[in-house]
């Protein structure tokens, strides 16, 4: 395992890039290759065992290419397969759920924290279980959003959009008054952040992806695994569909500073 080796991230589709561009932006002379399944979206409403069945696949497609660690940028995969990549590399492995757990426990003032998901992750329980193992007495309310991930990867994402913004009034009402946190359990969530938090007005957000990205950093560091290169990475970016459609809605999650250009992949083949 070289310190010149890539840092491995992957999703169903193209939440992960959340987590791709807080790695660049803390990593900036990191490798980074980024696998979304983009043919196979969304998981958030498969079984358990076909989620850890992708799960296998796209961790071996990364370490295919030798990476040094692998970021599971999914809050489905994050709460349902995480050992299924751990059976297959002695490499750091990581989440979107540990860090953000903790995190938004230290947030709380009331210890009274909500999250939202998609239905896999929320029926998972795994943020509630987590916070839990911290403190028997936080309250943890969770509620699966369904229409977040469609809004997000067809466009609804202006500031003000009226469609976004009656979703999220009707997911987020029963939160209002009686959370001081709340977090962002699926990497597609904090596109929406403006909109979440116009509905829930005071209510501090929590970023999976910059929680895991943050603690990355710091494993990796402790390690002695982060690059010595004085340029800048490179990301190369790799789908199981359609390469074009992937780089123009990637736009919505990296920025226009990103060039995005991605290969596709026959993930079945791993």
């Amino acid at each position: 395992m070289s310190k010149e080796s890539a840092i491995g991230v992957f999703d169903s589709g193209l939440g992960g890039l959340c987590a791709v561009r807080a790695l660049a932006e803390l990593l900036p002379h990191e490798n980074i290759i980024y696998f979304g399944d983009t043919g196979r979206v969304p998981y958030g409403s498969k079984s358990r065992e076909i989620i850890r069945k992708y799960t296998a696949q796209d961790a071996s497609f990364l370490l295919s290419h030798g990476v040094k660690a692998i970021l599971a940028a999914c809050g489905t995969v994050s709460s349902n397969a995480l050992e299924c990549i751990e059976a297959l590399t002695s490499n750091p492995v990581f989440g979107v759920v540990e860090d953000a757990a903790r995190e938004a426990y230290d947030a709380s003032h009331s210890k009274r924290i909500g999250v939202i998901g998609t239905q896999a992750t929320v029926n998972s329980g795994i943020f509630k279980r987590k916070i839990e193992e911290r403190d028997p007495q936080a309250v943890v309310l969770q509620s699966a959003c369904p229409l977040f991930v469609p809004l997000v990867e067809y466009g609804f994402t202006a500031e003000g959009d009226e469609i976004t913004r009656l979703a999220c009034e009707r997911y987020l009402a029963h939160f209002r008054g009686e959370v001081d946190t709340l977090i962002l359990g699926c990497t597609h969530f904090p596109i929406l952040e403006k909109a979440i938090a116009s509905a829930l007005p005071g209510v501090a957000l929590i970023n999976p992806a910059s929680a895991a990205a943050r603690a990355m950093a710091k494993t990796l560091g402790k390690k002695n695994l982060l690059s010595e290169r004085a340029e800048k990475g490179e990301i190369r970016y790799f789908v199981s569909d359609e390469p074009a459609r992937f780089a123009a809605e990637g736009k919505i999650f990296l920025g226009k500073d990103f060039e995005i250009k991605a290969e596709k992949i026959e993930i079945d083949k791993f």
